[in-house]
């Protein structure tokens, strides 16, 4: 099989590819010259999002936030800071819980 170099758009190695024809615009990049394309949003799965949902968190929380939340929701509900009171105890095991998790798949 054989090569028809006099067909229009051949390209010989070396060859300037922007010199390459792109009648339909498949190729070329929609975005301005220069910038970068924006990072893609991560998928959690199922238990994630439910652990961040038990921090009060949404799905674009970083690591640094999970770590801040966490402190914040501890020392608002352990039972040190409220003069004893046990009401929210079992809302503080949740949330360790969670913490914890997200700590094991490494997202705090």
């Amino acid at each position: 099989m054989g090569s028809n170099r006099s067909r229009k758009g051949f390209r010989e190695e070396g060859d300037d590819p922007s010199q390459t024809s792109d009648p339909l615009g498949l190729f070329r990049s929609r975005m301005p010259p220069g910038a970068e394309p924006p990072a893609p949003k991560p998928r959690y799965g199922l238990a994630i999002l439910k652990a961040l949902e038990q921090l009060g968190l949404d799905d674009t929380a970083d690591a640094a936030a999970v770590k801040t939340r966490y402190k914040d929701l501890v020392k608002r509900l352990h039972p040190d800071a409220n003069g004893g009171d046990r009401s929210n105890e079992d809302k503080l095991r949740e949330i360790i819980r969670a913490y914890n998790y997200l700590k094991s798949v490494k997202l705090a």
